[in-house]
């Protein structure tokens, strides 16, 4: 059955021009990066995506689809990064030396707090992202 279909997409007009190729490269490549938990990461994988689909639609060609992706991924990193800024700003500054880090607590995604040793669970956050100690109210990184 598998073999029928993969034999029917080589004889499709689609595959022999490479579109198909690169519309999947482009799908897997926008699928890979939005799975950044950055906003720098995720602000990329949008604009390459966005970027892409005009580009190809603009100029129904190949070569208009990529150039899209890239000048929509540069695009959307420059935005991620604002963000990303405007974010960390609303923290205040950060004590001199920077924010500590919590410690690895022996299991995937749990850490000690680097204040009072409690255990928090940070698979949400992306690493370096800030965490408010519940007990003392003071932020620290996760590694």
């Amino acid at each position: 059955m598998c073999t029928r279909a993969v034999n029917y997409l080589m004889q499709c007009h689609l595959v022999k021009t490479g579109v198909l190729i690169t519309v999947s490269a482009i799908s897997l490549s926008s699928l890979f990066l939005s799975s950044c938990d950055t906003p720098v990461g995720q602000g990329a994988a949008w604009g390459a995506a966005t970027g892409a689909i005009i580009g190809g639609a603009a100029t129904g060609r190949v070569r208009g689809a990529s150039i899209g992706a890239a000048a929509g991924a540069a695009a959307g990193a420059l935005t991620g990064a604002v963000i990303r800024e405007q974010q960390a700003a609303g923290y205040g500054p950060p004590p001199p030396g920077g924010w500590p880090y919590a410690h690895w607590a022996g299991r995937p995604g749990f850490y000690y707090s680097p204040y009072t040793g409690r255990v928090y669970d940070l698979r949400g956050v992306p690493p370096g992202g800030l965490t408010r100690d519940v007990d003392t109210g003071r932020l620290f990184r996760k590694p």
